[in-house]
């Protein structure tokens, strides 16, 4: 097999990267691991920016968000049993919507299948050859049988454990992380939101966020130990646990229901650079993964997205390489400020179980500062809204 573009990975940023080429004429053909089925039951991101939201119009598949996506102008921090508005459109002038990264997944998927391109599901890449070459070869196995596709570009659109980074000789990438002390148990179900905004909660018991996919269906965390086991969490325990970090108000609102999924995800902070060799590109997760507290893991893939997308409509269209050429330096720059971002709300919005008074104190000073200032509250909603391309 012989394609433009062969992309690895079936998620939203595969996808996507996928959908523009082919509206500028670029071939390609994405190769997934899991079954179409599997990768739509990833219950994942549900907060989109501007710029995200942008690029799903300018592939084609932005009407079913526009008509279903939850505007959300502000978000609400509790503190103390009280809440805090942050207006993202007052500081801002902009707002994000709340639409889930599997109907992102489901819209794309639809798009793709109409166009008639190529994706290959249930097929494990096993090598990535000669990207520091003219011609870079995928080998993968489907159904028992070992195939090939060559290829003039690999984008390795193919998560945080996927071969692409994998690819890589150990001493051509830099790796940076933070583990942190903690995971959050993620709740879903379907009963309505307890608001109609975001509600990120601090509290001597741990963190808590309170957020949606839609009118009907909640999605709810609690920080927690990561040695806990999510069979030990039972719907009632984790209810119980909720209300006792919410404000007396939100407790009150607060609408119960049998979980539809629960798990346990750890936090960590991770950058690898840089992110391009020859003629292999990361992007997305296989580059980098944010804490979820500042809603950017998806919005970065997007980003990432936005900046190879235009470089290999500027090689084929106009033969030149100055884009691709900067991929890698123009990506960073964003994933660094958005890594900020996460790892900053992060430390000042969870309980640290080793913390120093001291560092209570500059957690509780931060906070203080961040909701009084509109200083300090704009920079806060700017890096929430994202930052431009």
């Amino acid at each position: 097999m012989r394609t433009q573009v062969a992309i690895i990975g079936a998620g939203p940023s595969g996808l996507l990267l996928g959908q523009l080429l082919a509206k500028h004429g670029i071939a390609n053909v994405i190769v997934e691991r899991q079954s179409p089925d599997y990768v739509l039951g990833r219950i994942r991101a549900g907060v989109i920016e501007t710029g995200m939201q942008n690029m799903l119009d300018e592939a084609g598949v932005g009407t079913r968000m526009r008509a279903e996506g939850l505007v959300h102008d502000g978000t609400l921090i509790s503190v103390s049993d009280r809440l805090h508005h942050i207006s993202f459109k007052d500081l801002t002038g902009k707002s994000v919507l709340v639409y889930g990264q599997t109907e992102i997944t489901r819209d794309l998927m639809e798009a793709r299948a109409a166009k008639g391109l190529q994706t290959i599901y249930d097929a494990e890449v096993t090598e990535i050859a000669n990207f520091d070459g003219h011609t870079p070869v995928i080998r993968f196995k489907k159904d028992g049988v070992a195939q090939e596709l060559q290829a003039d570009f690999v984008a390795a659109c193919d998560g945080y454990h996927g071969i692409g980074r994998r690819s890589v000789p150990q001493g051509a990438i830099q790796e940076h992380e933070r583990v942190y002390p903690f995971g959050w148990l993620g709740v879903l179900a379907d009963v309505p939101p307890v608001n109609d905004e975001l509600i990120y909660v601090t509290n001597p018991k741990g963190f808590a966020l309170c957020s949606m996919r839609s009118k009907t269906r909640s999605r709810y965390y609690v920080q927690c130990s990561l040695s806990d086991d999510v069979e030990a969490w039972s719907d009632a325990r984790f209810w119980d646990e909720l209300k006792s970090r919410l404000d007396p108000v939100s407790r009150e609102q607060l609408v119960t229901g049998p979980s539809i999924e629960k798990s346990i995800a750890p936090l960590r902070s991770f950058v690898a650079e840089p992110m391009r060799f020859g003629r292999l590109f990361l992007a997305g997760d296989a580059a980098h993964i944010v804490p979820p507290t500042g809603a950017k893991g998806l919005n970065l893939a997007a980003s990432d997205i936005y900046y190879l997308s235009r470089g290999l409509m500027e090689h084929y269209g106009e033969k030149s390489d100055a884009a691709l050429d900067a991929y890698s330096k123009r990506a960073l720059a964003r994933i660094w400020k958005a890594e900020r971002f996460s790892w900053w709300m992060t430390q000042m919005l969870h309980t640290f179980p080793e913390s120093s008074s001291f560092e209570r104190n500059m957690q509780r000073a931060e906070l203080e500062y961040t909701l009084s200032s509109k200083a300090a509250s704009t920079a806060l909603a700017e890096n929430y809204v994202g930052l431009p391309y």
